[in-house]
């Protein structure tokens, strides 16, 4: 059995900037004082040139970002997703999204997985937000390989953009040498006629797993990776619910508002089914070791079989 390779998300996301420099020479990298945890220290050593640390002042960090987009730059702005969705949300809304500027947020320490960190820090709710700004592109990478292709498919995109990246190393699933991510597009990664599991982010991987359970018990599982959350591919949803009968969605994120709501939406309008939201519910999280706090929240591949088989009995 060959070895699991895990990484974080944020640190792909450091990489990736890094390797697009070259060819994007109006790149350039904001952070708010935490370049050595949302891994952007590794751009501003290779490029320090072209890095900008705006202090702890997020709103105004998005305010810069704005006016370099303005000026024809392509600034991608930095901070934990807390920060970055939260605190900035207005300047967000007002200074980037309204004149639909060319500005990515590279929001890290998304989600539960903060750990230690605590409910201050762990924002479940950033999906939500940046849902409701109009023509924004909210992307929620599963690992290295889509993280970093990700921010690839951003540089190529005329527009606002939001970023979702990981503080918990996570397994590597997708072939660097094969993968092609197109924004908007859901990807199937496994084929299935009783239920359909659909996950964003690192429970792609727990979906994965609980497929592979549900199958030694006779239960087939598709499971679709939904890595661009808006504009969301709603023709592999509806397909989906037209073939299995039922959903259940998986996220590290509130359940109201974020991927379990845009399926619901686009099942509803399409192909109405059941669907069964796995995420955090409608609660605040807490301190405790991020592993731990997974499993605490139903963030994991036990409790995806579990909702899973319920949801083939309901049908």
């Amino acid at each position: 059995m060959s070895e699991v390779i895990k990484k974080a998300t944020r640190e792909s996301y450091g990489e990736a900037l890094v390797a697009n420099a070259e060819k994007y020479p109006n790149l350039v990298v904001l952070d708010a004082d935490l370049a050595a945890a949302t891994k952007t220290g590794i751009f501003k050593k290779a490029y320090p040139d072209r890095f900008y640390d705006c202090g702890i002042a997020e709103a105004n960090m998005m305010g810069v970002a704005a006016g370099l987009a303005a000026a024809g730059m392509i600034p991608f702005a930095s901070s934990f997703a807390m920060f970055a969705a939260g605190r900035a949300y207005e300047i967000v809304r007002n200074s980037i999204g309204y004149p639909h500027l060319n500005v990515k947020i590279g929001a890290t320490h998304a989600g539960i997985s903060v750990g230690e960190d605590g409910a201050t820090h762990q924002c479940c709710e950033d999906i939500a937000l940046m849902r409701t700004i109009p023509g924004m592109t909210v992307i929620n990478p599963a690992d290295d390989t889509e993280a970093k292709a990700a921010v690839a498919a951003v540089l190529e995109h005329n527009g606002p953009c939001y970023l979702r990246f990981g503080r918990l190393a996570v397994p590597i699933i997708n072939d660097p040498a094969s993968y092609k991510f197109e924004l908007g597009k859901g990807v199937q990664l496994r084929e299935g006629k009783d239920v359909a599991i659909v996950a964003t982010g690192l429970m792609v991987n727990e979906a994965l797993i609980a497929a592979e359970t549900l199958a030694q018990e006779g239960i087939s599982a598709r499971v679709i990776n939904i890595h661009t959350i808006k504009p969301l591919d709603k023709d592999i949803i509806i397909k989906a619910a037209q073939e299995t009968g039922t959903i259940v969605t998986a996220e590290e994120h509130n359940i109201i508002g974020g991927l379990g709501s845009a399926v619901a939406e686009a099942v509803c309008e399409g192909c109405p089914v059941p669907v069964h939201r796995i995420g955090v519910n409608d609660t605040f999280g807490h301190s405790g070791p991020a592993v731990d706090l997974l499993k605490q929240f139903g963030l994991s591949a036990e409790h995806i079989a579990e909702v899973a088989r319920e949801a083939v009995k309901a049908k």
